[in-house]
């Protein structure tokens, strides 16, 4: 029985395809943790307390920084592609975050005292600068 080229060609392309979605699944993790480390309010925390606005704010962010990383991955050839596009999204990413919760001074203690108005102010911010970043590396 002979392979088919279609079988030879997911043999040789589903690893790589695998490697690629770790390399993102794994900057996905390490920003967000950044961004953890990097934020005034311990969004982990009050999760853990059940405050909804921390884990809407939190959500939000794993989406923001889950939007250019797709975008990147998607146009992406290589593994070395992947990582530079991927971090390089990651980057900028984080630096609008830290600089949206700077322009919207007061949020953080907000989400502390589970203002949802203010997490959702916070994750629209978010997710639109994704969009844009996301735009700017698509092929």
């Amino acid at each position: 029985m002979s392979i088919t080229p279609e079988l030879q060609a997911f043999a040789s392309g589903f690893p790589v395809t695998l490697l690629h979605i770790f390399v993102s699944v794994a900057m996905l993790l390490a920003a967000a943790a950044i961004y953890i480390v990097l934020t005034p309010h311990k969004e982990i925390s009050l999760v853990r307390q059940g405050n909804s606005a921390a884990a809407v704010d939190l959500g939000g962010v794993l989406v923001g920084l889950a939007i250019p990383l797709a975008f990147s991955l998607k146009g992406s050839t290589s593994l070395a592609d992947v990582a530079l596009w991927g971090v390089a999204t990651v980057a900028v990413q984080l630096l609008v975050f830290r600089l949206v919760d700077l322009v919207l001074p007061g949020l953080p203690q907000r989400i502390r005292d589970g203002e949802m108005a203010a997490a959702a102010l916070l994750v629209g911010a978010k997710l639109a600068t994704a969009m844009i970043v996301a735009a700017a590396v698509a092929p």
